[in-house]
C-alpha cells in the first residue's frame, strides 16, 4: 500500500511540475530558421530548372514565395540602393568587354523563366575576360577574376554541384532577389562560388569568380566569360530586362583594361 502511494505522488509530481499545462501556457516552439524560406526556394527554382513542376503551378507559388523573402530580407536590415550605386559585375572589367554583335548578346526572344534549363532565347549579357588558354584566370595577372553583386539583394537560389559532362546549362550559378527594384538577377559559369542561400548582399559584394561551368560554356570554343541576365517580376512573370545601360553606367571596381575585341 505504501508503494502505491509512494506511486501515485511521483505522478503527481511529474504532472505539476513537467507538464507544460501545470505553467498555464504551452511550451514555446522553436523559431524558424532564417534559411529556411531561402532553402525551399532554391529547391522550388531547382524544381523549375529541372522540369519537375509544371509551369502554371511554378507561376502561381513564385509571388508568394518572394513576397515572403521580401519581408524578411527587411527584417534582417536589408538596405535598398539606387540604380547610381550599382556595380559592374566583374572585377576589373567594363561594358566594353561585353559581346558586341546583335544587341549585345542579348536576345528576350523565346525566353520563358517557367521552361527552367529549356528555355529559349539568350536575355543576358557575356562578359569576357581576357583567357586565351582558358584557364580561367586573367591573362595579365594570373589570378581568378572576381564576381560582384550588381545590385543589393538577398541569394535565393544557386548550383554548386555541376560537373563536366552535365547537361545544365547554367553551369555554377547564382540567383539573386533585390526587393528594392523587384529584380533577379542570374550569375552563371562561375568556377567557385562564395554564398549561400539567405546571404544578404551589397553592390560590389564578392559573390564568385569566373569559370567555364555549363554545357555549352565549358567547350573550346566558348571564350571564358560570366553570363549575366536580369528579370523583373511583372504580374508574377519574370520578364529579361535590357541592361546594357545599367551595365555601361555601373561603378567599375577595380579600374577596368582596355576594351576586349571578341569580333
Amino acid at each position: 500500500m505504501r508503494q502505491l502511494r509512494y506511486l501515485m505522488l511521483v505522478v503527481l509530481f511529474c504532472v505539476l511540475f513537467f507538464h507544460p499545462i501545470a505553467h498555464g501556457e504551452n511550451e514555446p516552439s522553436l523559431p524558424p530558421s532564417p534559411s529556411q524560406p531561402y532553402t525551399t526556394f532554391n529547391d522550388f527554382n531547382t524544381r523549375i530548372r529541372d522540369g519537375r513542376i509544371s509551369k502554371t503551378a511554378a507561376h502561381t507559388e513564385l509571388s508568394g514565395r518572394l513576397a515572403a523573402i521580401r519581408a524578411d530580407y527587411y527584417s534582417r536590415g536589408g538596405q535598398e540602393y539606387a540604380s547610381t550605386e550599382w556595380v559592374f559585375p566583374v572585377a576589373g572589367y567594363n561594358a566594353g568587354t561585353i559581346e558586341k554583335r546583335g544587341g549585345h548578346g542579348f536576345v528576350a526572344s523565346g525566353y520563358d523563366f517557367f521552361s527552367g534549363n529549356r528555355h529559349g532565347g539568350h536575355p543576358a549579357y557575356d562578359i569576357f575576360i581576357r583567357d586565351r588558354n582558358q584557364d580561367c584566370r586573367d591573362d595579365r595577372t594570373g589570378e581568378a577574376v572576381k564576381v560582384l553583386s550588381m545590385t543589393g539583394g538577398v541569394v535565393v537560389a544557386l548550383e554548386n554541384e555541376w560537373r563536366q559532362g552535365s547537361k545544365l546549362r547554367g553551369g555554377r550559378y547564382i540567383w539573386i532577389y533585390d526587393p528594392a527594384h523587384n529584380l533577379l538577377a542570374y550569375y552563371a559559369h562561375n568556377e567557385k562560388l562564395f554564398v549561400e542561400p539567405g546571404m544578404i548582399v551589397k553592390p560590389g559584394d564578392l559573390l564568385a569568380v569566373v569559370g567555364r561551368s555549363g554545357l555549352n560554356a565549358a567547350k573550346h570554343r566558348s571564350p571564358t566569360h560570366l553570363h549575366f541576365s536580369v528579370l523583373r517580376l511583372t504580374d508574377g512573370q519574370p520578364v529579361p530586362v535590357p541592361a546594357y545601360s545599367e551595365l555601361q553606367r555601373a561603378k567599375c571596381l577595380p579600374k577596368p583594361p582596355s576594351p576586349l575585341n571578341h569580333e
